[in-house]
């Protein structure tokens, strides 16, 4: 399936790896990218350094394109824009902010290709106007750091704003979802809750079994009233975060309370006292496959739905 977005990316297939916090490291990107998607190094919040040791590894696995998510939030977000560069990457797609005009002239001068993750119309446009090659339009199922608006509304108003090549996010995990995304005026599509259950995945078990677990009602959205909402399933954490969010406690207060918990819960297994993030999708997420089997099923299905007359 050819379109603007696999064209530019030289890739096979139109799925792009979500660039997630402690779950998008090396094996997983280079699993994806070798099944004909693209994967990504999520840059998070780690150092410059440790991103280039992750780009380094995966290239020992693949010599297929695969990009890193820049965060730029993050305290070690401007060493990490230039990590990019000095190792030759050639997609970066970009979350939790607006792409300093710094950085964007940098990565444009070394010939990569930028997309960042946009939440409304306005974004998308103003990334168009900053020389971004692609939008990300991720809408509100998404797992993790969330917008306001669904996948459903979002694209279509995105597709119709920009020129660039829009590729869809949140709420996918099938070829149906993708069929769906490509029928909105999508050329792609951007996947994390799926990816997250693939062998290749070095979450914890216990992760990976709440996720398989999950029904469709499972997920709830914390950080609403400070304008911070992050989406994942339910537990002993998000009880406990939610109780103090309707008391009225402050963001400090409540940010204590989630301090490490991402991590907690990817890497030490704890899906009761940590972060278990997940998209609304999470209940359709039934089993463990390799990233090759899944890209390969999801396509197969996608391929067939949107041939039919």
């Amino acid at each position: 399936m050819k379109t603007r977005v696999t064209e530019t990316l030289g890739i096979e297939y139109p799925i792009i790896q979500g660039g997630m916090a402690w779950v998008a490291e090396h094996h997983l990107a280079a699993a994806v990218s070798e099944a004909g998607g693209l994967g990504l190094i999520g840059g998070a919040n780690a150092p410059g350094e440790v991103v280039r040791d992750e780009i380094r590894k995966a290239r020992e696995l693949t010599k297929k394109p695969f990009g890193v998510n820049v965060m730029l939030m993050s305290p070690h977000a401007e060493d990490v824009a230039k990590v990019v560069v000095e190792e030759g990457i050639k997609v970066v797609t970009t979350g939790a902010g607006i792409i300093p005009a710094n950085y964007m002239s940098m990565w444009k001068n070394a010939g990569i290709k930028v997309i960042p993750v946009v939440a409304s119309v306005a974004q998308a446009r103003l990334m168009e106007k900053s020389g971004a090659d692609a939008v990300i339009a991720e809408g509100m199922e998404s797992g993790g750091h969330i917008g306001e608006t669904t996948t459903m509304a979002l694209v279509p108003q995105v597709v119709d704003a920009v020129s660039l090549p829009v590729i869809a996010a949140g709420g996918i995990a099938d070829g149906r979802g993708i069929a769906a995304a490509f029928m909105l005026g999508a050329e792609a599509v951007q996947m994390g809750t799926r990816f997250v259950v693939s062998k290749e995945s070095i979450v914890h078990q216990n992760y990976k079994d709440r996720l398989i677990k999950a029904k469709d009602i499972d997920s709830t959205v914390t950080g609403v009233s400070h304008g911070h909402p992050v989406r994942c399933l339910r537990n002993k954490m998000t009880r406990e975060y939610l109780k103090l969010e309707q008391e009225g406690k402050s963001f400090e207060e409540l940010e204590y309370l989630t301090l490490g918990t991402l991590r907690k819960a990817v890497m030490e297994g704890d899906v009761e006292n940590g972060t278990v993030m997940a998209g609304q999708i999470a209940g359709l997420v039934q089993k463990e496959q390799t990233c090759k089997e899944m890209i390969e099923e999801m396509m197969a299905q996608a391929e067939t739905l949107l041939s039919r007359k």
